[in-house]
Formats: structure tokens, sequence, C-alpha cells
């Protein structure tokens, strides 16, 4: 398996390639742009980051373009109660911890046996096709 550093060098143009996708502009940008600053935004937020560089770009195109790369499994799609999708390049197991108080959400990396651990407790005869853990909460009072 790739480490993250290998994958994260890797051109978006032979990811997408690799997937079996066209690597047109707007999906490179996009592509590109949620694996520099793996911060979860939102379609808006990545509208807003690649219009500067597509500037005829449109809010439709984006979520047209989150959701192939969604569909062909290069990121994944990440729902809050009543949230906005946010969108999520790093596909190796993990867990998400949601701040509320600030509306950042960090990757939190799982031991590998409790993935295993979960999957061994579901009714006997079923498979996940995934698994998703979110947690919620914010962040410490700093002790004085």
């Amino acid at each position: 398996m790739p480490t993250l550093a290998a994958t994260n060098s890797e051109a978006p143009t032979s990811r997408l390639a690799d997937s079996g996708l066209r690597a047109t502009p707007q999906r490179e940008v996009i592509y590109d742009v949620l694996l520099k600053k793996r911060d979860h935004p939102t379609a808006d937020e990545v509208y807003a980051r690649v219009k500067s560089e597509l500037p005829t770009i449109s809010l439709a195109t984006v979520y047209n373009c989150l959701e192939t790369l969604v569909q062909h499994h290069l990121v994944r799609a990440v729902n809050f109660e009543r949230g906005p999708t946010r969108y999520c390049p790093n596909l190796h197991p993990h867990a998400h911890f949601h701040d509320e108080q600030t509306g950042k959400t960090h990757d939190i990396d799982l031991p590998a046996n409790l993935i295993e651990h979960v999957n061994s407790i579901l009714p006997q005869g079923y498979n996940p096709s995934s698994v998703e853990i979110i947690f919620r909460g914010s962040a410490k009072p700093e002790p004085r």
C-alpha cells in the first residue's frame, strides 16, 4: 500500500486516469484543491478556491465534479447532521472529529483492529461496504 506522502505526490491527472476518469481541467483543479489542503471543504468552499484558476467555472460544475470524484472512489463525502456535505481525499480507514464550535473537521487515525472488531460484532451474514465513525464535540478548554 502506498504511503500517504507517496499518494499526495502523485499527479491528479494520473490518479484520475487510474480511476478510469478522463482528466478534464475542471476535475484536475478540483481534485488538486482537495489534495493540497485537507481541511474537508464544502462544495461552496471548493468553488471559492478554484474560481481564481478557472474563472468561468460554475458551482454546478463543481458539484458535478465532486460527485464524480466520490463515485470513482477518489474522495469521500462526509456528512454531518443538517450540515453541507464535506469532501475528504483521505481514503485510508479513519474517523472524523467535527468540532462543533469552530466547524473544523479533523481526520482521526484508527487502529486497524478497531475496524476488524466493529465488523465482527455486526449481525451474522452482514458485510459492510463502508464504516463511518464520527466524533462530535469541541476542544477541551486550556487549563489555567
